[in-house]
């Protein structure tokens, strides 16, 4: 137990002792640099329940605690806020404690406790991936790090979007413009060379909606009656009804596709535990409705559509399935819930990794689940992120305009190798060492400038500032780890000793910091943000760059003092390390 639940109980018996009032809870922050203390009561949000001033309840409690808390030693009350001293051994033994803990804040899976099935990347079949599926990649891989580095059991999925019209419109462009070309024989990725005849289909689309114009059609005229359009119709129509022809090609562009996403997943960390794809989900939940349908769940209209009323929930009538009883989005959703439910027995709830312009279609989903009478439907949770910007504007699929993921990775590489030649920190290395190298520290770098982000929050994206080896990024992060490297592989003494020294201001602080990992991989995850854990490595850093800056390490005379502070360091790297594992990064032994 750390020291602020040990805190927050004490707290809570003294409000009940000094006042014979209980409290749920208690609000804590660290201690201000000018005053003393480590770390505060926030006394103003207790005045809900015990009215009075806050400088004497604070001095209440403080007495009380001085006086049945061993670890602190001493109290001041600054207005509302009751900074408490903790005693240096609590922290000397906090860390004895977790010195060889490996596995330090990472909780193991209770028994017989509910998996948690985390869903993202979930792309479409007709292009490669770009820069939206990035941070859609990373946010859904990291939070499903953290939830299971928070004590839960969790699978990895991805719903493929692998049918529609709009993958139709690849596949027919590829059979009139094609001219037969395949992977091998242009050397393109599969997904680029589908995504080519995607934007190839809107450029003709285009010119027939120009012409059909000129000749007299409204706009909305022409785009229903272009011929490539209509042809695109008539191919999806050909492939539900499991025309040979139209589900081979299909199967064969997919397959192009799915070996081009594969290369794109390996290179930018990710991984996935099962797949679903939508031809074989779309039809799912058409027998739930049905059962609905009798539960009063659903009720049917006029011309046999089947809705759902959620008016009452202060949202609207959905509908669930069209007149002529096929199924929409909303059924194969609902119905791929369930599905993974009876295929993970112990799935507990579900986390969507889905932009923020899908709200509105999570929050009827998870509604209508915990109306058709499911529990685990109360532990869902639609993980919304904003839209990724570019100094360029907005991107666009069919017009071809978008950042292309794997170009966006190799960018990134070639920033940091501009960036690190010009540092010129590189002596010693050979040519594939620092090809790997660069790698690392620009996949880094994008992913750190990703996820230090609020996911609710847009961004905008800037490649160059991202790979800077100051401030709030991944290449600083990475940059201090591989210091400290350099200071273990110089340790030419015996370290692992255990010792017992006098804590310096420094010291104290960087141990402070430490004890706030376990708490803040649970918070991270109670929050589905890898924002957390990204600043809080970021505020570990600094504050051991300010212990670095402050006290001798190798240049300590006393052998006591010098042998833990390695070890503090070492620990301050492994916990770096342990982090940036969260978020899908590596850190790098040298820089």
């Amino acid at each position: 137990m750390n020291i602020q639940n040990t805190l927050e109980t004490k707290v809570k018996e003294g409000f009940l002792a000094l006042y014979n009032i209980e409290i749920p809870s208690v609000e804590f922050q660290a201690t201000r640099k000018e005053f003393e203390g480590d770390i505060t009561v926030v006394v103003f949000p207790l005045l809900r329940y015990k009215k009075g001033n806050p400088v004497q309840i604070g001095e209440d409690l403080g007495t009380y605690l001085v006086e049945n808390v061993t670890e602190i030693t001493n109290f001041n009350v600054v207005k509302g806020f009751l900074n408490l001293v903790i005693d240096d051994s609590f922290y000397s033994n906090f860390f004895n404690a977790i010195l060889e803990n490996t596995s330090y804040g990472f909780e193991t899976p209770k028994a017989n406790e509910k998996a948690i099935m985390v869903e993202y990347s979930s792309p479409n079949t007709n292009k490669p991936l770009h820069l939206g599926h990035v941070r859609n990649n990373l946010l859904g891989y990291s939070v499903a790090e953290i939830i299971k580095a928070s004590g839960k059991k969790v699978y990895k999925t991805q719903i493929i979007n692998d049918r529609g019209i709009h993958i139709c419109k690849s596949m027919l462009a590829w059979e009139k413009f094609g001219n037969g070309e395949t992977p091998e024989s242009t050397g393109l990725k599969g997904d680029k060379l589908v995504g080519n005849y995607y934007v190839k289909f809107d450029q003709e689309y285009k010119k027939e909606i120009a012409q059909l114009i000129s000749e007299g059609k409204t706009e909305d005229e022409a785009k229903k009656e272009a011929p490539l359009f209509v042809e695109a119709q008539q191919m999806l129509l050909k492939w539900e009804a499991g025309d040979k022809d139209v589900v081979a090609l299909w199967e064969t562009m997919n397959a192009w596709v799915y070996a081009g996403f594969d290369v794109t997943y390996k290179n930018m960390g990710v991984n996935f535990d099962n797949l679903y794809y939508e031809s074989n989900t779309y039809l799912l939940g058409k027998d739930v409705v049905a059962q609905g349908l009798e539960k009063g769940v659903f009720f049917r209209k006029e011309d046999g559509s089947v809705w759902c009323d959620l008016t009452d929930d202060g949202l609207d009538e959905k509908i669930v399935l069209r007149s002529d009883g096929t199924a929409v989005y909303m059924t194969q959703d609902i119905g791929t819930a369930i599905q993974r439910v009876k295929d993970y027995a112990d799935v507990g709830g579900m986390v969507y990794t889905v932009g923020n312009e899908q709200d509105y279609h999570f929050q009827v989903l998870f509604l209508i689940l915990k109306k058709l009478g499911f529990d685990w439907a109360k532990q869902l949770h639609h993980l919304s992120y904003g839209m990724v910007d570019l100094p360029s504007g907005k991107m666009k699929s069919r017009e071809g305009t978008v950042v292309d993921a794997d170009e966006l990775m190799i960018e990134m590489t070639d920033t940091a190798r501009t960036i690190s030649e010009e540092l010129g920190k590189l002596e010693g290395y050979s040519d594939e060492e620092k090809e790997e190298l660069y790698k690392t520290i620009g996949l880094g770098a994008l992913k750190y400038f990703i996820l230090k982000v609020d996911p609710k929050k847009r961004i905008l994206f800037d490649p160059k500032s991202s790979v800077d080896f100051q401030g709030n990024t991944g290449p600083f992060i990475q940059y201090t780890y591989a210091r400290i490297q350099s200071i273990i592989r110089k340790a030419n003494f015996d370290y692992s000793r255990s010792v017992s020294v006098d804590l310096h201001e420094k010291e104290k602080e960087l141990l402070k910091q430490l004890e706030l990992y376990p708490e803040t991989i649970q918070q991270a995850a109670a929050n589905y943000s890898p924002a957390i854990i990204a600043n809080y490595t970021y505020d570990l850093v600094k504050e051991f760059n300010s212990f670095y800056q402050n006290v001798h390490i190798l240049g300590e005379q006393d052998l006591d003092k010098k042998t833990f502070r390695v070890q503090l360091s070492k620990k301050v790297a492994d916990t770096i390390k342990s982090a940036f594992s969260l978020l899908g990064i590596q850190v790098p032994e040298r820089m």
